[in-house]
């Protein structure tokens, strides 16, 4: 049933068979039921100030303005946020994060080195002196 027309009546139109035909084809494609199609149709005609009766020249034209214009506003409007995101937010949160880093480093300190000492060589033998002779 179609949401918010299922207490009206139906009614019959008479079109050709091989309207009927296509008609129910474009239903199929919509995934709607007759009526709302219908009624989908009509509103874009009328929202958009198309007639099926005439040419699409000058009334394309129009359309593809009124699309560009919203695009392009669209656009601006997601420039905008990127800005007011990257003044505000990012800005912010980068500062943070390297005052963090700053504080988290620790103090470098010197390594310990032993310090260079004279090689002391090894003495085996020592003449000891004779307390007589003081040599």
């Amino acid at each position: 049933m179609d949401r918010g027309y299922e207490k009206e009546q139906f009614k019959s139109l008479s079109i050709k068979a091989s309207v009927a035909d296509k008609f129910n084809k474009f239903c199929k494609e919509m995934s709607l039921s007759k009526s709302m199609t219908l009624l989908v149709m009509m509103d874009f005609f009328q929202e958009n100030g198309i007639s099926p009766a005439e040419s699409m020249g000058p009334n394309m034209e129009t359309l593809e303005k009124r699309i560009s214009l919203l695009i392009k506003k669209r656009m601006n409007g997601m420039i905008a946020i990127m800005k007011d995101i990257e003044k505000n937010q990012t800005k912010l949160t980068v500062a943070m994060l390297q005052s963090l880093f700053e504080q988290a480093e620790p103090p470098k300190k010197k390594l310990i080195l032993e310090k260079n000492r004279p090689e002391i060589k090894e003495v085996r033998f020592r003449e000891i002196k004779s307390p007589r002779t003081g040599e």
